[in-house]
């Protein structure tokens, strides 16, 4: 279980360890033995805290696959890549490599 991962998303969210544990109908101490790993959820409750967070077992695992990469659109401005939403910098950095490839394309064209 990638416990960095758990702690991440509750954070991300703003939700407390009793917020998390009482959204989940769990007691704060199981919930907090997720986090720091002196517990494991069961199959049950891996996709609940999935559900909860909205995002995959695979990623609260993390198992990640480099060749299932998938770029969509979430909302009006939000893009996400294995369920990650991308910062500016990566936004930023794979528009960069766009105009790259497109303007190497063209030229090949000419």
């Amino acid at each position: 279980m990638n416990l960095d991962r758990l702690s991440e998303l509750r954070k991300k969210k703003n939700w407390s360890l009793q917020d998390t544990a009482d959204r989940l109908g769990i007691a704060k101490s199981t919930y907090a033995g997720y986090e720091s790993g002196y517990r494991r959820p069961s199959f049950e409750a891996l996709i609940m805290l999935a559900d909860l967070f909205g995002t995959s077992c695979d990623d609260l695992l993390g198992r990640h696959f480099d060749k299932q990469m998938e770029l969509t659109e979430r909302g009006s401005t939000k893009l996400t890549v294995d369920q990650r939403e991308l910062t500016e910098k990566e936004i930023s950095g794979a528009v960069a490599f766009i105009r790259v490839t497109r303007q190497m394309e063209e030229e090949q064209v000419l």
